[in-house]
């Protein structure tokens, strides 16, 4: 089931965060497991916001030593930071097992982020110079809430409400997916991967991580290796047509783009929005609507059909 949403401003900021909960709100009883949101704000050369756990939100039951080992795991992963040459410039807790940081830092990106993964128990959500990217349990509104993206501005967001159905209800698997070396990408899905796992280990001989086993983090760790090696974001997706099996419909951001990509059945819905202001794409148009009262025209994207749009 699942349900996906896209949204891109042309050329201007806007209140993509609370647009955003509007329409996964919409798509809420298509999923009701989980929601995340990618949402991409203004880009500062050589500064990171880091966005990672250090827990599960079940482990919060896990009795009175949780605490204690959150605030350990945190100190760890500023020392290790430290290490590596990153200077924290902020820092905020969303929950007691979420954190938000700024950084600034010049080396290498990805061998700093797989030295903090090192911590036990920490996953990093994204890395990125505009992308920031939240999930957690819960509906749109109440995962806004709790990490006050009504205010967020900025260009464009993908965001993706979860019906679990072959992984855990958990925040390591939802949706979107982050993959280093590109710390900008962000993918959401709806739809299930038939050869994820011959492309998975195709992907691992080269190095990349996975931190779960959802088959839709394979698309994010797929189209950071090939931006990685010099293709373009539409000659990306276009291969994923022709190599990844299944059905699918998926979109793909980055820090100045907003792509999607259905497969050759076109069983998974996507309708579309198009202006000359703003493009908005949605599952279901209920959730464009949600933002877009007014009277809109729509469509249905066809099979094979993949575009690229810029911010």
């Amino acid at each position: 089931m699942c349900g996906i949403a896209g949204l891109i401003h042309r050329g201007k900021s806007s209140g993509v965060g609370s647009e955003m909960t509007s329409m996964l709100q919409a798509l809420k009883h298509r999923g009701p497991d989980s929601t995340g949101f990618a949402v991409y704000g203004n880009a500062n050369d050589g500064e990171y916001v880091m966005r990672f756990k250090v827990a599960e939100a079940e482990d919060m039951d896990g009795g009175f030593d949780m605490p204690t080992k959150i605030a350990a795991r945190i100190a760890e992963v500023e020392k290790r930071l430290g290490e590596h040459g990153a200077v924290i410039k902020s820092r905020d807790e969303a929950t007691a097992y979420a954190q938000r940081w700024v950084i600034a830092h010049n080396g290498n990106t990805e061998a700093l982020a797989r030295y903090v993964e090192d911590v036990e128990g920490t996953e990093i959500l994204s890395m990125g110079n505009a992308l920031e990217l939240i999930k957690d349990l819960g509906d749109a509104t109440v995962v806004s809430d709790q990490y006050n993206l009504g205010s967020f501005q900025g260009t464009h967001s993908i965001g993706h409400t979860r019906m679990a159905t072959e992984s855990d209800v958990d925040i390591r698997s939802a949706h979107p997916y982050w993959a280093f070396p590109y710390n900008d990408v962000s993918v959401v899905h709806n739809g299930q991967i038939t050869n994820y796992w011959n492309m998975r280990r195709e992907m691992e001989r080269k190095g990349h991580r996975f931190m779960s086993s959802c088959d839709s983090e394979l698309l994010a760790v797929y189209t950071a290796d090939n931006l990685n090696n010099g293709i373009e974001l539409e000659e990306s997706l276009e291969r994923s047509i022709r190599e990844i099996d299944g059905v699918f419909t998926y979109l793909v951001a980055t820090k100045d783009s907003l792509g999607m990509a259905k497969d050759t059945m076109a069983a998974k819905p996507l309708v579309l929005f198009e202006s000359d202001d703003m493009i908005a794409m949605a599952s279901e148009e209920v959730a464009i609507r949600a933002i877009l009262p007014q009277e809109i025209d729509t469509y249905d994207p066809y099979d094979e059909e993949v575009r690229v749009w810029r911010a």
